[in-house]
């Protein structure tokens, strides 16, 4: 007798040998299983989730934090005495985490999508791991040595709210695929109860479809509320066209048509007031080759000679602090290589001949320095002495600030302090300057409406220029003077009657599509015999060649009519 042997042919599953094999290393089929997820992967599961989700805000954050790029790396400067971009390795590092973590995210919400169980291999609960904890110390280094610039994320939600909300509303949406998929699956081999799934999915879109509502933005206002765009102060001249605090950079960005000029003032030894930013005079200037026994010095213990002798230009092709060398040419690089240390008097003078204001920050000289005591009335006769007209001038020198108005009642009284309305009209404070983090909208308001001039920085970005702009902001300072003069008007401006329109058509969009994809995805699975996609299957057959297939049906009709004589012959053999 022959037995009957059915024939077995295996369809390929190349694309969830791929999903599975690099999730999880389970490459053949006998590896892979449609049972529940077991709760120790769902543990690491909720950790890959936790680690995509911090690694989004910290990319985010540094993504925003590129206004104050330069501001990260001189304080890394500040601490470790040599200059690096600190940038360029924390980018490279979030990005490549980020995208590591994000792949393994799509391939576990194709495992769910497949019904395949969820089994991380062992190297990337590794790389997860790794990624979190690294990730969790970069976030408690950064909030110890740079914890206001957090302040960013908040203010730039208010310029990319609107759009993050339509972005998140349309991921949450096209989850739903995967969502309705899950909830008809379990209703029909009845292995969990999809409720819970169900409510937290809803909770998440509900939460997304009434989160305008705490959404708030100066952008967000009529067109013919919009007040003249900010003025523009040079932080440091032009910083990223010339070295900083040097003629040449001045000059950039007067032909950048800037309002002001802002520079940090120190007073030498010999009682020349100059314009210094760093306590040492070693990231700026050459004084490591000319005198490098006092490298370490304090700026302010050289004298205007020694000063003068030292070439302030090098440094930025050298160093190239903000990737801006390259596209100089030869001229440029000639004027910009031989820059000399600039004096206040310098500054002022240009600032006088182009009609500009002129801004600078005091630094008191050590106890130890000949004028620390008389360094307020020094710099003061060196204002009076340049000839620019006290009005273009703002004094943000507190100390003496009685006798500085006495001997110069012009001067524009300007404070670095938030200080309350009361304190500034008392001192007869026309000015305020401030970090631009350091302002919230009511203060802002409140400055314009008791006629406070007020100035923050330092504002490189055409996003953050836009969004001080519609708040209402008078002036700003920049080290980017040349990118924010590009700026003609903010770039997105609309109504609160066409914020409201497209908040409710976006979620009446969603909404319909979600209750289409359930619907859509209960009909289907309703539909639908109970599938396993590693069944095996004959009629996988019908897709090999011609000859093949001819062979197989052969062998079944062999096969059935063998079948059919033993069944005959068995009563036979049972009568005899």
């Amino acid at each position: 007798m022959v037995k009957h042997q059915p024939l077995q042919v295996y369809e390929r599953q190349l694309c969830l040998s791929c999903l599975t094999g690099i999730y999880g290393c389970r490459w053949k089929r006998y590896q892979r299983s449609h049972d529940d997820t077991t709760k120790w992967e769902c543990l690491w599961s909720f950790i890959l989730f936790c680690t995509f989700s911090l690694l989004l805000v910290w990319l985010y954050f540094w993504w925003e934090a590129h206004n104050d790029y330069s501001e990260f790396n001189w304080f890394l400067y500040n601490r470790s005495g040599e200059w690096s971009d600190g940038t360029v390795p924390i980018l490279a590092a979030t990005a490549a985490g980020f995208t590591y973590i994000a792949f393994l995210m799509i391939l576990a919400l194709c495992h769910v999508a497949v019904g395949q169980q969820l089994n991380l291999h062992w190297l990337h609960k590794i790389g997860v791991t790794a990624g979190l904890l690294t990730t969790i110390i970069s976030v408690i280094s950064v909030t110890q040595l740079w914890g206001e610039e957090w302040d960013v994320v908040w203010i730039s939600l208010q310029a990319t709210g609107p759009f993050l909300h339509i972005g998140a509303l349309a991921a949450v949406t096209a989850l739903a695929w995967l969502m309705a998929g899950q909830v008809a699956r379990a209703e029909k081999t009845s292995k969990m109860n999809p409720l819970m799934v169900l409510l937290v999915y809803l909770s998440v879109l509900l939460t997304l479809y009434f989160i305008p509502l705490s959404i708030t933005s100066p952008c967000i206002m009529e067109r013919g509320s919009l007040k003249a765009a900010p003025t523009i102060i040079g932080h440091h001249g032009a910083p990223m066209l010339a070295p900083e605090n040097s003629l040449l950079s001045f000059n950039r960005a007067l032909q950048r048509n800037v309002s002001g000029l802002e520079a940090d003032v120190t007073i030498s030894l010999d009682g020349v007031p100059f314009l210094m930013r760093d306590r040492t005079l070693r990231r700026t200037t050459n004084v490591r080759r000319v005198f490098p026994e006092r490298q370490y010095d304090d700026a302010s213990l050289f004298n205007w000679t020694d000063l003068s002798s030292l070439n302030a230009g090098q440094w930025f092709l050298k160093d190239d602090p903000f990737w801006t060398v390259q596209y100089m040419s030869t001229s440029e690089r000639w004027s910009v290589g031989n820059q000399t240390v600039c004096s206040l008097e310098q500054m002022l003078k240009l600032a006088a001949r182009s009609k500009s204001s002129a801004l600078f920050t005091l630094h008191r000289p050590p106890p130890n320095h000949p004028h620390h005591h008389d360094w307020v009335n020094l710099t003061l006769d060196t204002v009076l002495r340049s000839g620019i007209p006290q009005r273009q001038v703002m004094w943000t020198v507190d100390s003496n600030r009685e006798m500085v108005r006495k001997a110069a009642p012009g001067l524009q009284q300007t404070t670095v302090q938030k200080l309350p309305l009361d304190t500034l009209h008392h001192k007869s404070i026309s000015r305020v300057l401030l970090r631009y983090n350091q302002a919230s909208a009511q203060d802002i308001w409140l400055y314009n409406e008791n006629n406070i001039s007020l100035t923050l920085h330092s504002v490189n970005k055409p996003w953050l220029y836009s969004l001080l702009w519609c708040s209402g902001v008078p002036s700003v300072s920049s080290e980017a003077p040349q990118v924010l003069r590009k700026v003609h008007y903010p770039l997105w401006l609309m109504s609160p009657d066409e914020y409201c329109l497209i908040w409710i058509s976006t979620d009446l969009i969603s909404f319909a599509v979600v209750l289409g994809i359930f619907i859509f995805q209960k009909w289907r699975m309703s539909g639908m015999r109970s599938y396993n996609p590693e069944q095996i299957m004959l009629s996988a057959a019908v897709r090999r060649a011609s000859r093949d297939v001819n062979i197989m049906k052969e062998k079944l009709i062999f096969s059935a009519k063998c079948h059919e004589v033993s069944v005959r012959l068995v009563p036979t053999f049972s009568k005899q």
